[in-house]
């Protein structure tokens, strides 16, 4: 069904139901009379009897109160020449109206300018049918009818007005959708194609509802804090009972807004380190490095922290060279160098000098720390753009490099060893003395 038929349908509805309702409401605010026999007619009964009538009017007595045959009598021909003239005028000004903005909208449209177009393609069917309620209102201002007539026309004048302010209001969601459509189209997101529609179904059917209730409070008048209160309490108990559900449905609409990730991007979440697969209403799928499918619940996502490491700039590296401490002053000053070196040579220098937002991220080589078993040259470096096996393929190379200058400098790479000292090395001797006694006078000890 095309939005034409739909809105077309909708108005229908709307306008038969209050219809309806007012006929009912109007049957019950009716005097009743007792049934009785008269041949009076209703020219023989004096108005003011008209006006008030005695208690029992039955339902076939209806039109007789609204006293149709009284507005025939009592308006000239030239008063219903009017009102014809006033609801042909009423629609071929709105005709004309609703051609024109819906000529004017496509010109628009075939320029790019859809939202604009929309505003006026859009204000096409009401404004007719606003313009054919002006021409019905000044056609029926100088008809002569009773109070009740004249209520039931003011009141349905009332009503068309309210559903072509509606109309249009329902036509203008249609912006909020292509709105949606376009950041949808920009971010490739399946999430957001998703929830464009559900927006505007929403959206409509939260305006008919209103629509609705201001029409059978301001038209007919009617007590609707029943119907509120009805509402109220089916809501919470559909809320209690769908608590989860709404959780993660309003876990998908902020991850739609805020964007913490993307598709495609890897993050770290709930313990789960992956790239994500799928963004849904309910939760969102995402594949670990060891090619599982987990599903997190989107209520999950906005409660704990998220890593996007997708989003990171650059991939920073810690890398510390150990050297034996036997290693000498010169030596160690040369194993940083030829780090400092290698790291400017062509083929390995290009990706770790990224400058980003205007700060520049140099390599950093330091001799920084003495080991347990090892002196420590430590480097430091940002490799950009953040692909990760272009990171893994560099690092390769340049620990190759590292491996290759420090065999021909003849500097030794340290690993975990523990160094005993004899008490006769001749470089390191040991003095041991007995506390409270001499050793070399005789007897001692």
């Amino acid at each position: 069904m095309s939005d034409s038929r739909l809105r077309l349908g909708l108005s229908t509805l709307l306008a038969v139901a209050v219809f309806l309702m007012f006929a009912c409401d109007l049957q019950a605010q009716l005097p009743k009379v007792p049934n009785v026999t008269s041949t009076a007619t209703a020219a023989d009964t004096p108005a003011a009897s008209r006006e008030a009538a005695p208690e029992g009017i039955d339902t076939e007595t209806l039109l007789q109160n609204l006293q149709l045959g009284s507005v025939v009598r009592e308006n000239t021909v030239t008063t219903w020449i009017i009102l014809l003239v006033a609801i042909f005028v009423g629609l071929a000004v709105g005709k004309i109206a609703s051609w024109s903005l819906r000529r004017i909208g496509t010109r628009l449209e075939s320029r790019g300018w859809q939202s604009r177009a929309q505003v006026l393609m859009g204000l096409a069917g009401p404004a007719s049918l606003a313009l054919l309620t002006v021409g019905l209102m000044v056609g029926l201002a100088n008809v002569a009818m009773s109070g009740a007539l004249g209520r039931f026309c003011t009141k349905t004048l009332l009503l068309l007005f309210s559903i072509a302010v509606f109309w249009y209001v329902f036509n203008l969601i249609a912006i909020v959708e292509l709105f949606l459509q376009r950041r949808a189209a920009k971010t490739g997101s399946a999430l957001d194609k998703q929830l464009a529609p559900l927006i505007r179904k929403t959206l409509r059917v939260f305006l008919v509802v209103v629509a609705a209730l201001f029409i059978v409070d301001t038209v007919f008048e009617g007590d609707i804090g029943a119907w509120l209160a009805g509402l109220g309490i089916a809501g919470l108990a559909v809320s209690l009972a769908a608590q989860d559900s709404l959780k993660n449905l309003f876990g998908s609409i902020t991850i739609l807004l805020d964007r913490p990730f993307k598709v495609g991007e890897r993050i770290v979440c709930s313990g789960y380190d992956g790239t994500v697969e799928e963004i849904g209403f309910r939760s969102t799928k995402v594949r670990t490095l060891t090619g599982h499918l987990v599903t997190i619940p989107n209520s999950n996502i906005v409660s704990d922290p998220v890593e996007n490491i997708g989003q990171r700039p650059y991939i920073r590296r810690n890398l510390n060279v150990t050297i034996t401490y036997d290693t000498p002053r010169d030596k160690i000053e040369q194993a940083a160098q030829i780090i400092r070196d290698i790291l400017e040579e062509e083929g390995i220098h290009e990706p770790i000098h990224p400058s980003l937002d205007g700060n520049d991220y140099p390599p950093r080589v330091f001799f920084n720390d003495f080991n347990a078993d090892s002196l420590n040259v430590f480097v430091m470096y940002w490799y950009s753009p953040p692909t990760y096996w272009e990171y893994l393929e560099h690092a390769h190379r340049l620990n190759l490099r590292i491996f290759e200058e420090y065999e021909k400098a003849g500097i030794e790479f340290a690993f975990p060893t523990q160094t005993l000292y004899l008490a006769r090395d001749p470089k390191r001797e040991l003095a041991v003395k007995m506390l409270g006694s001499d050793l070399s006078s005789p007897g001692g000890g």
